[in-house]
């Protein structure tokens, strides 16, 4: 579990790297940035995002083993299965960016050069090109909604099958023990597949757009934010230090 935590905190930060500093950057100094850059951006935006997304599904996997086989955990959620979960999600995320990104690349693109919208994604980069563009957005509700709607219906098949066997316990208090352990992920699963599916699955429309902003900034910003807060405020302990600190502050 805390190896797929580590690598979850991991894509995070890089997440957020590749698009907030250059944002601010570009919001404070008025700056641009090239064609090529702004590829480069996409790609890897996409790059970490499928990762995440695939996980994600990874995670939701261990829970299920954790909960509804916890004496054969420890065989079947071995090192090297862990290992090759954390690989095969970070394979999907290059795959898949990859074919957006040299898609993007061979557009010619018009004089209008100003991107409606934070960083560079896909749906309005491609909306500045002098050509038909229907087959990239095919591609594009394709792939991602192939992978996004893919691995979410995995973890929640995990969740189904963890809510049967929770029914199956007669104690309130290991109902509850159960609930509190999936919680945190269940958040977040939520969050990230609720603004991915709602940015992606639509037509790239001047009304979309703008709302993929405000999806833009959950997934990119408030969700790794909140990550490490919703993990770690399950920890006994980190509660109990919370606890004192705001104490000491109050006193």
């Amino acid at each position: 579990m805390y190896f797929l935590l580590g690598n979850l905190s991991f894509v995070d930060l890089l997440f957020s790297t590749v698009t907030v500093p250059k944002m601010m950057f570009v919001f404070l100094m008025k700056n641009t940035i090239t064609v090529k850059g702004c590829i480069t951006q996409m790609y890897f935006f996409h790059f970490l995002g499928c990762t995440e997304g695939v996980l994600l599904a990874a995670m939701g996997y261990d829970r299920y083993v954790a909960i509804c086989h916890p004496l054969r955990y420890i065989s079947i959620m071995r090192r090297s299965t862990c290992i090759q979960l954390v690989l095969v999600s970070w394979f999907t995320g290059l795959t898949t960016s990859l074919v957006h990104a040299i898609m993007t690349s061979q557009l010619p693109f018009c004089n209008v050069n100003r991107i409606k919208h934070f960083f560079c994604d896909v749906k309005p980069v491609i909306k500045l090109a002098c050509k038909d563009i229907h087959i990239n957005e095919l591609i594009l509700a394709t792939l991602s909604g192939f992978l996004s709607t893919g691995t979410f219906f995995l973890t929640m098949l995990s969740y189904i099958y963890i809510i049967t066997h929770v029914l199956k316990i007669r104690s309130s208090k290991g109902r509850s023990k159960i609930f509190s352990t999936c919680s945190s992920h269940l958040t977040i699963v939520i969050l990230f597949y609720g603004t991915a599916m709602c940015t992606y699955l639509g037509p790239a429309s001047e009304t979309s757009l703008e709302k993929d902003k405000v999806a833009a900034i959950l997934f990119t910003v408030i969700t790794p934010a909140l990550n490490p807060v919703i993990y770690t405020l399950r920890n006994k302990d980190v509660r109990n230090s919370v606890r004192k600190l705001t104490k000491r502050s109050m006193s």
